[in-house]
């Protein structure tokens, strides 16, 4: 004996399919929010003025900066203009995923007279190294470099 497909059935499919998207998409706006890292600035404002002034001392100090990412050693390489290398204090480092905070690392970098390395744990993807170096005349430095641990 066959089953007649009554309108009852056609509005229990309807809701289970409606009811498992809306349970999906309120699934991922949940995590979407809380893993969110939070703002930089407090005041955005502020921080554009002293944006240009910060870059230009920045580009002032001549410095070519490089990092790479091997075999779970992180190195960050800093020359002068004279490719000579460098070797500022590291005022702040963070190693981790662009997309969330939760993986986030400080690396402990060791000069070896050539560059700055430290071990990290980095599985494949990518990464974000956010840097901040201080010149020995106090002009600070501050990069962002992508990464990808293959």
């Amino acid at each position: 004996m066959t089953r007649e497909f009554t309108g009852w059935h056609m509005l229990g499919l309807m809701l289970a399919m409606f009811g498992t998207i809306i349970t999906v998409n309120l699934w991922f706006a949940y995590n979407a929010v809380a893993t969110f890292p939070g703002v930089e600035d407090r005041n955005a404002y502020v921080a554009s003025q002293k944006f240009e002034i910060e870059r230009q001392a920045q580009d002032a100090l001549g410095w070519d900066v490089t990092s790479r990412l091997e075999d779970g050693i992180l190195s960050v390489t800093i020359k002068d203009a004279a490719g000579q290398p460098v070797q500022p204090q590291v005022d702040r480092a963070i190693f981790g995923r662009p997309t969330h905070v939760n993986d986030d690392q400080t690396p402990a970098f060791v000069w070896n007279g050539t560059a700055f390395t430290a071990p990290v744990v980095a599985g494949k993807g990518n990464y974000n190294l956010r840097l901040e170096l201080i010149a020995d005349d106090g002009t600070h430095f501050r990069r962002r470099f992508p990464l990808r641990a293959e």
